[in-house]
């Protein structure tokens, strides 16, 4: 706790400067399980004992690559709160690479939950014998997540409203109508109470982003590098009237109601840009089972974004090697779609596969080239110079 040791990331700065290239860095809060990096040894052994500094489902199961938002503010870390941690360990970057912003580290992608995104962790596997998501459950049943909820019930007035979470949601691996709070007509979601639930649990994670926006703007608002912050693009169920898995994930979006708005006025108050995932993404490819629809939910994203002011970054979910993802990429990012930064994820084995590789460079050339008539192409040794040459756009591509 407290002590940083940056020397291979500062080499690897300085190779990349030396190679004249530009540096996003992404600072993590959370661990991953593929490939297994789990939290710092010293946070997962105060987990060991107070499991309660991770969130909890419906049956008690802990998520350990993140902490719970609820103790944000709470001195669960050897006297010391997450924030005051996350804060010491910002500071601690700023001042080992100061000498990079601007020219070499130009952004920095602060983590704000499950795999860097502003959510629950509330998806952790696929539907029974399917390839489909199920809803997800709600993640509120950790001790200080329900002392919030008891606290908020008791204040509105209906106490027993804050003993937990719905007891009508489905569970992980299960569709919206195999039980009752997600029924698209009379479903508890579209009561009182479920108002009530879904209002609290998604304003709690709003709280946490911006808490942690701003600790990012306040910590590097005196540098060159932009902020940036990631949301999820859950758009499984998105046809369906309650969008179930928005609604476990904490974003209170339905039918009836933007819950993305709230969000995109987080990000214009701390001067953030969003990224979003999923640019790769068409509603023509997904299971027609899943009522799902990622260009209906991105754009409702990006109208909230364009209304506050908002830049957004892309990044696609997979590496495709199916022409279709490149020809969506293409659609999301140019024009009037245009982004201003666009990151491919991701490196490695798949990446720089023959059946991949050729179709990402060809992608590349074909978005920054101009277009030109067959009969106006030059020879095939000067093709690459007219490429280079005439690069016209405006997004700035980068590989993680």
């Amino acid at each position: 706790m407290g002590k940083y040791d940056w020397s291979g990331y500062l080499v690897l700065a300085e190779m990349i400067q030396n190679a004249g290239l530009k540096l996003h860095v992404s600072l993590c809060f959370h661990g991953s399980k593929q490939p297994k990096i789990p939290l710092p040894e010293w946070v997962s052994q105060i987990g060991d004992s107070k499991p309660s500094i991770y969130h909890a489902d419906r049956s008690g199961n802990h998520y350990r690559e993140c902490l719970s938002l609820a103790v944000d503010e709470v001195p669960v870390l050897n006297g010391k709160t997450p924030v005051q941690v996350y804060q010491e360990f910002c500071e601690s970057f700023k001042s080992s690479f100061s000498h990079f912003f601007g020219s070499t580290i130009t952004g920095v992608t602060v983590g704000l939950g499950p795999d860097g995104e502003l959510r629950y962790p509330s998806h952790r596997q696929l539907a029974s014998h399917s390839n489909i998501l199920g809803v997800g459950e709600f993640q509120c049943y950790d001790k200080n997540m329900l002392n919030l909820l008891k606290v908020k019930a008791e204040a509105t007035g209906n106490p027993l409203w804050g003993l937990g979470g719905p007891h009508d949601a489905p569970s992980y691996d299960q569709f919206p109508n195999s039980n009752h709070f997600f029924k698209d007509n009379g479903g508890s979601w579209d009561s009182p109470y479920g108002d009530f639930f879904l209002s609290w649990y998604s304003s709690e994670l709003l709280s946490h982003g911006d808490r942690l926006l701003s600790l990012a703007s306040t910590s590097f608002g005196d540098t060159s590098v932009t902020v940036h912050g990631k949301i999820p693009l859950m758009h499984s169920w998105y046809k369906t009237r309650s969008h179930p898995s928005e609604l476990t994930a904490g974003f209170y979006n339905t039918v009836s109601r933007d819950g993305y708005e709230a969000v995109a006025e987080m990000f214009a108050r701390n001067s953030c840009k969003m990224i979003l995932p999923g640019m790769d993404l068409s509603d023509k490819h997904q299971p027609q089972e899943s009522l799902s629809s990622p260009e209906s939910i991105l754009a409702q994203i990006r109208t909230v974004c364009r209304k506050h002011g908002v830049e957004i970054s892309g990044q696609n979910s997979v590496v495709s090697k199916a022409p279709h993802g490149f020809e969506q990429i293409k659609e999301n990012i140019s024009g009037e779609s245009a982004v201003d930064l666009f990151t491919y994820q991701r490196m490695g084995a798949d990446f720089f596969s023959p059946e991949h590789f050729p179709s990402f460079t060809h992608f590349i050339r074909n978005l920054n080239q101009l277009g030109m008539f067959s009969d106006d192409l030059p020879e095939e040794e000067e093709v690459v110079e007219s490429v280079l040459l005439n690069s016209e756009s405006n997004t700035h591509m980068q590989a993680a």
